[in-house]
C-alpha cells in the first residue's frame, strides 16, 4: 500500500515537471562514491548553458549544501529525520520550497544508501548512481535494485585503478546483467576525465523533456 500510494505521487510530480518543463534527476550513490564531487563538476560544465536547481538530502547535516552552493546553483537541504531515503511526498515537498521558476534542471541528491533510496520512486524523470572503484565491480550482483532503476551508472574514481581488483569489463556486464538499458559511464570526479559523456547525456535528456 505504501510503495502503490507513493508511485502514484510520483506520476502526479512527474507530470507537473513535464508541464513546467523542469527536469528532475536522481542521483545515487553508497557513501563516499563522489556524488557531491560529481555534483560539483556537473554544475560547472552546465551553469552557463542550464539552469540547475539541487536538493540535499541528508539525515542529519547541511555540509553538502554549503559545498554545493559555492558551485553558484540554487540549492536546499533536505533533512530527512532518520529516514535512510527520499520518497515523492518528499521530494515534492522539496521542490515546492526550492521553487523552480527559471530553473531547467532540478538535481536530487539522494541519501548516500544502495537499499533505500532504491525502493521509492521519487518522481524524477531519470534516475542515476555512482559506483566508485573501491567498492568493487560485483556491487550490480549484491545490490539488484538500484542497478535495476538507474538509467546511468557512473563508474566514479576511474583514476586509481591501477590500484584496486576492479574489472570494468566485468562491471560492465553485471549491470547489463541488471539493466540491459543502462549506460555505463567511466569518470574521474576528481580530474574530469570521462565528464563530457556524462554532461552530453544531461543537456540532451533535459532538451528532450523540454519539448
Amino acid at each position: 500500500m505504501i510503495f502503490k500510494d507513493n508511485n502514484k505521487q510520483a506520476d502526479e510530480l512527474r507530470k507537473k515537471l513535464k508541464e513546467t518543463g523542469v527536469f528532475l534527476l536522481n542521483l545515487m550513490s553508497s557513501p563516499g562514491a563522489g556524488k557531491t564531487t560529481t555534483l560539483g563538476r556537473t554544475i560547472e560544465a552546465l551553469k552557463d548553458e542550464i539552469k540547475i536547481g539541487v536538493m540535499e538530502a541528508d539525515i542529519d547535516s547541511d555540509v553538502d549544501a554549503h559545498t554545493i552552493a559555492g558551485y553558484g546553483a540554487k540549492v536546499i537541504q533536505l533533512h530527512t529525520g532518520g529516514m535512510c531515503h527520499l520518497d515523492a511526498g518528499m521530494t515534492e515537498d522539496g521542490i515546492n520550497e526550492l521553487g523552480t521558476e527559471g530553473l531547467d534542471l532540478v538535481i536530487l541528491e539522494n541519501v548516500g544508501n544502495l537499499v533505500c533510496p532504491a525502493e521509492f520512486d521519487t518522481g524524477a524523470v531519470k534516475n542515476a548512481m555512482i559506483l566508485s572503484v573501491p567498492e568493487g565491480h560485483d556491487k550490480p550482483l549484491k545490490y539488484p535494485l538500484m542497478f535495476q532503476v538507474c538509467d546511468v551508472v557512473l563508474v566514479n574514481k576511474i583514476d586509481v585503478l591501477p590500484y584496486f581488483d576492479f574489472n570494468m569489463e566485468k562491471c560492465i556486464e553485471y549491470v547489463r546483467m541488471r539493466n540491459p538499458k543502462a549506460q555505463v559511464i567511466p569518470i574521474c570526479a576528481r580530474t574530469g576525465e570521462g565528464m563530457e559523456q556524462w554532461i552530453t547525456w544531461l543537456k540532451e535528456e533535459t532538451a528532450v523533456w523540454k519539448k
